[in-house]
């Protein structure tokens, strides 16, 4: 068994879209509407808006591999780029495919963006997590986060709760 991390590049821009896809339909599809699934995905992962968050100094995707194979992938946001203004480092996607999770694929990739905070010097990580996701909240929780607040997330026209939480690295 190996497990690899890459940084991506505007190159993986298909590859990336590939699998945002193929995760959040894994993760959602079930508990959503098409339309509202649909909507979504369009707006999040069309290539022009995945390439230009690719462009953008404050944000970094690297994707896991497991044996050779993608199998998940990790966005991180400073600065500006956060869904939130706080003066930490923001964990905006973390996924891994279905078939890849419980090898410790998903701790890898916190691993690594906590590198990546203390790197930059924050004191902190945090991440928006939706109130209905048990498995998600309790992997956080396991992984040392706590809920700190609460925001709004839209999937198409519907407002759902994500959980933020935060996780203190100093």
């Amino acid at each position: 068994m190996t497990i690899n991390i890459k940084k991506c590049t505007l190159e993986d821009s298909r590859k990336l879209q590939e699998i945002s896809y193929e995760t959040f339909n894994e993760t959602f599809k079930q508990q959503n509407s098409p339309e509202n699934m649909n909507a979504y995905l369009e707006r999040a992962f069309n290539l022009k808006q995945l390439e230009k968050e690719l462009s953008n100094i404050f944000s970094q995707f690297f994707f896991v591999y497991f044996n050779n194979e993608v199998a998940g992938y990790l966005k991180v946001n400073t600065n500006d780029v956060q869904s939130e203004e706080m003066e930490s480092l923001e964990i905006e996607r973390i996924y891994i495919k279905n078939k890849y999770q419980k090898h410790g694929l998903g701790k890898y990739l916190l691993n690594k963006a906590m590198e990546i905070a203390m790197e930059r010097n924050k004191k902190k990580i945090w991440l928006g997590v939706w109130e209905n996701n048990e498995n998600a909240i309790a992997f956080y929780k396991k992984m040392g986060f706590v809920q700190t607040g609460a925001h709004s997330f839209y999937m198409g026209d519907e407002e759902q709760m994500d959980f933020i939480m935060t996780k203190t690295l100093i």
